[in-house]
């Protein structure tokens, strides 16, 4: 693990003691600093798990990546400081209806400390947790954007985040040890199957000091940090805190997911098209 070169892209020069303090100052510059976007499975790449493939990509070429990519990273760095670190999978149930059951297609990390297991996730998108959760079902836990909750059925729990005045349910899991081969199986399916969403979808997402940028398709969406208000772009409609806007061509594809996500979009003789294709599509 190139742990010098992790630490400088995320921007952080604090502690490297195996303590909460350092794991939640991680997990904030983490999602910061790398975006989650799935630009590989719309053009048809390989999504290589394999950690050197991993740091090539999100450390050195300017790319972000979806849950898998971003969690097995930070697994192998937290594992780097001495944390102790469980991968775990996850049923994602965000926007989906109660009688609809799906695969286990999500990764977070489970991080033992002496305060208590927590959750950890770099890789939620839209939704991503920005710090650690405690693993106690039942407790309003705060964070810098929303806050989140996690409710317990047996030995399933469910994490749940708050939107608005309502709480949205995100993901139910177990606490059962996930390794590699697990991952790199659900991860094939989801980048390749051409029902997911990873081959249809345009998707992006990024935190900022001010709240959240999220592309789906070919609609842009600012959702601002509590207390402070919008930062509205040229062309942006507004509606309380927040901001949404079309971007029907690729070329406003493009500076989007370069200049807002920060994202070095691979030479990929297949891009413009794929962007075209995500500009003209219906509203969902």
């Amino acid at each position: 693990m190139d742990l010098e070169r992790y630490l400088a892209r995320i921007g952080h020069t604090g502690s490297r003691q195996p303590v909460l303090a350092t794991l939640a100052e991680i997990q904030l510059r983490h999602t910061l600093a790398l975006p989650f976007e799935n630009l590989d499975p719309l053009l048809k790449r390989p999504v290589v798990l394999e950690l050197p493939s991993l740091e090539d990509k999100l450390l050195r070429q300017g790319r972000g990546g979806y849950c898998y990519e971003h969690n097995i990273l930070l697994q192998a760095v937290l594992a780097s400081l001495g944390f102790a670190v469980t991968g775990l999978a996850a049923r994602v149930v965000w926007n989906t209806p109660p009688e609809v059951v799906r695969a286990r297609t999500h990764m977070l990390l489970k991080v033992d400390l002496p305060e208590g297991p927590y959750l950890v996730d770099a890789g939620f998108g839209a939704m991503t947790p920005v710090t650690p959760l405690a693993l106690a079902p039942g407790l309003r836990q705060h964070t810098p954007l929303e806050d989140f909750r996690l409710t317990q059925q047996g030995e399933v729990l469910r994490l749940e985040g708050q939107v608005a005045d309502s709480w949205k349910p995100l993901y139910t899991f177990d606490l059962q040890p996930q390794e590699l081969p697990d991952y790199e199986a659900a991860s094939w399916y989801v980048s390749t199957h051409p029902n997911s969403s990873f081959t249809c979808v345009l998707m992006a997402a990024r935190v900022t000091p001010h709240g959240r940028d999220v592309l789906h398709g070919n609609q842009l969406a600012h959702h601002a940090h509590p207390g402070h208000p919008p930062h509205p772009r040229q062309g942006q409609s507004q509606s309380g805190h927040g901001e949404r806007h079309i971007l029907d061509s690729p070329p406003a594809l493009r500076q989007a997911l370069e200049d807002i996500f920060g994202i070095r979009l691979p030479a990929d003789p297949g891009l413009d098209e794929m962007l075209a294709r995500q500009a003209q599509a219906p509203p969902p």
